[in-house]
């Protein structure tokens, strides 16, 4: 604690991480802290950068897997309301980046302007949504995103504009430390034909999905042109098990974590699944969810 002081309001130490992901398995965090304001979060990394530990920052939990060992350094979770804040301005909304990315689609939605409706179902927050570019066929969020206030490692504010941002398929150049805030330039729609189309993807998508289960998100990422859960279909693995971790038979890129389950039973399944469809199909798969 003494590399913190100051900070025991908003610090713990060793605090385990499984209650905050989806699978619900891990170790803990070293040091594990929820900031109430920018310039306490500014002041933590600040802080973590002149110790030289290690900054993580925990969005929703739902694209994440954390091992047994749990993590060294310092995880910061953007859970206080401050980092949730939604505004619509016009056409464009403002979201903070601990905001749900639920919660921006149905605000959205409500004030009659669409785009972000393609992505209903995808869990977590707006910071993890912008990291990793959530999509889906419908379209992700980069092609909405038009401004976004970051942090850098050493704590400093940076705002990046459209033409300072280059997001593909997964992945986005907002790679520094923690993204705190983004705008989204959206279009004026009828907010009854919105909720109709939100409606029609939400059904799809959750008959195609795990449901009642410990899951995460998508595992692997699909190749071009392909579907990863129908290659891991292909490849004769839907329902394959190791230990209490399997292969959904509902969609075959989710695993499930029956109790029981541990990460690495998850980490063995992931393995054994990325070598039989590169053995059986030729495809080497890459993996979409992050694994501490």
């Amino acid at each position: 604690m003494a590399s913190f002081s100051g900070f025991e309001e908003i610090l713990k130490t060793n605090e385990p991480l499984a209650p905050h992901t989806w699978f619900g398995l891990g170790g803990p965090a070293q040091f594990f802290a929820k900031p109430r304001s920018l310039d306490q979060l500014q002041a933590l990394v600040v802080r973590a950068h002149d110790e030289g530990l290690a900054v993580r920052l925990l969005g929703g939990g739902s694209n994440l897997l954390v091992r047994p060992e749990g993590v060294s350094g310092l995880v910061i979770h953007l859970a206080d309301p401050t980092f949730a804040r939604i505004e619509v301005k016009r056409t464009e909304v403002i979201a903070g980046a601990g905001a749900k990315l639920g919660h921006v689609i149905s605000t959205s939605i409500r004030e009659g302007l669409g785009g972000l409706e393609a992505l209903v179902g995808i869990p977590g927050t707006i910071g993890g949504a912008l990291h990793g570019n959530a999509g889906s066929r419908g379209g992700d969020i980069g092609q909405w995103t038009c401004h976004a206030t970051v942090l850098s490692a050493a704590g400093r504010v940076i705002e990046r504009k459209r033409e300072d941002m280059v997001f593909a398929y997964r992945d986005s150049s907002l790679d520094e430390l923690v993204i705190v805030e983004a705008r989204f330039q959206l279009e004026q729609d009828d907010p009854v034909e919105l909720t109709k189309r939100m409606q029609k993807q939400w059904i799809q998508k959750k008959a195609a999905q795990p449901l009642g289960h410990q899951s995460a998100g998508c595992i692997f990422k699909n190749p071009r042109g392909m579907s990863a859960g129908m290659l891991i279909d292909q490849a004769g693995l839907k329902g394959a098990r190791v230990g209490g971790a399997e292969v959904s038979t509902r969609h075959a890129n989710f695993i499930v974590a029956d109790p029981g389950c541990t990460t690495n039973d998850v980490l063995q399944l992931i393995e054994k699944v990325r070598a039989q469809v590169a053995a059986r199909l030729g495809v080497d798969l890459e993996l979409e969810i992050e694994i501490w």
